[in-house]
Formats: C-alpha cells, sequence, structure tokens
C-alpha cells in the first residue's frame, strides 16, 4: 500500500511537470519505453533494485543505457529516483504515469478474449462499438483462449461482457444446481 501510494505520488508529480514543461508525449513515449526495458531485463531491475550496489554504478548504468535514447526531463527524474533511494519503485512509477496519461487522454484498454484469433476488420467493428458505448478512445488488448470455446469476452475497467460459450454454459449449471422444481411422478 505505501508502495503504491509513493509511486503514484511521484508519478503524478512528473506528470504535472511535463504538461508544465510541454514534454507530455516524450515523457509518455519515454515511461512506455522504460517499462518495457525493465520488464524484460530482470538482469537489470535486480542490480538496480539491489541495496548494496552503490547509487554511483546505477547512475552510470542509467546514463549509459538512456543518455540519447529518452528525454533528458525522464533521464533527471530517474536520476532523481536513484538520489531519493526509491529504485525499487520504479516499475510501479512507469505504470502509475502511464494510467494517469490515459485517464487524461480518456483513453481505456480493452481487453477481448475470443477462442480463435478473429481478423483486424472485426477487430476494429468491436472496437468502433466500444468507444460508442464509452465514449473513450479504446486500446485493444488481444486474447485468444480456445478454453472458451466459442463467443468472445469484453473486458473494460470494471464492465464485463461474457458473450463466450463456457460462461453461458456455467450460467446453466448454476440455474439447474438451484432449481427449485421438483419431478413426482
Amino acid at each position: 500500500m505505501k508502495k503504491t501510494k509513493l509511486s503514484g505520488r511521484y508519478a503524478a508529480a512528473m506528470y504535472d511537470f511535463s504538461v508544465e514543461q510541454h514534454f507530455e508525449e516524450d515523457v509518455f513515449a519515454d515511461m512506455k519505453l522504460l517499462r518495457q526495458v525493465f520488464s524484460e531485463n530482470r538482469e537489470l531491475r535486480v542490480i538496480i533494485e539491489s541495496p548494496i550496489m552503490p547509487a554511483e554504478k546505477k547512475e552510470a548504468i542509467f546514463k549509459a543505457l538512456f543518455n540519447g535514447k529518452v528525454n533528458d526531463v525522464t533521464l533527471q527524474f530517474l536520476l532523481l529516483i536513484l538520489k531519493k533511494r526509491r529504485e525499487p519503485s520504479l516499475g510501479d512509477i512507469f505504470e502509475n504515469f502511464i494510467q494517469i496519461y490515459y485517464r487524461r487522454h480518456n483513453i481505456k484498454i480493452a481487453t477481448i478474449t475470443t477462442a480463435v484469433d478473429i481478423d483486424d476488420a472485426l477487430m476494429e467493428e468491436i472496437k468502433h462499438l466500444l468507444e460508442e458505448q464509452t465514449h473513450s478512445t479504446i486500446l485493444i488488448n488481444k486474447v485468444v483462449n480456445p478454453k472458451i470455446i466459442g463467443g468472445l469476452i469484453v473486458h473494460v475497467d470494471d464492465f464485463l461482457f461474457d458473450g463466450s460459450i463456457i460462461g453461458k454454459i456455467n450460467k446453466l449449471r448454476a440455474e439447474f444446481s438451484h432449481n427449485i422444481y421438483q419431478t413426482s411422478f
């Protein structure tokens, strides 16, 4: 809980500063890049989060990896995180920054689960319908799960539409298990 609050505050401060300095889009792109780099490189995370590694070496690693590849504001923010010894919260900070950006730009992520991969034209039609319903820009996260047998499951924020065959089977199973009718022969 404390780590999430802390990372939320750092992310909000960085977002506000990036808007104020007119670097919002650049910093957003940097945060997505940093989130990807940190999620894909376990060794880098271990080194950066290690309390044994001196801060000067961590700073040198950040400068070697990201100098010229990210905005100077983003690099200075990373160095500030190191100075304040908050490097274990970096992943949460990146994620919180991206979520703040999405909220401020009315962007929602829709997870669409299907039994088989569906074509892009149908996916665009679903995206368009979701955008009309939510009055938001929708980013699609496609998931293929053969266990749902058929149909689709749409999850946006706290809205869940289960139009899958396995969902209907489970609903029928629940109804039949609570059947109040008794047969009398």
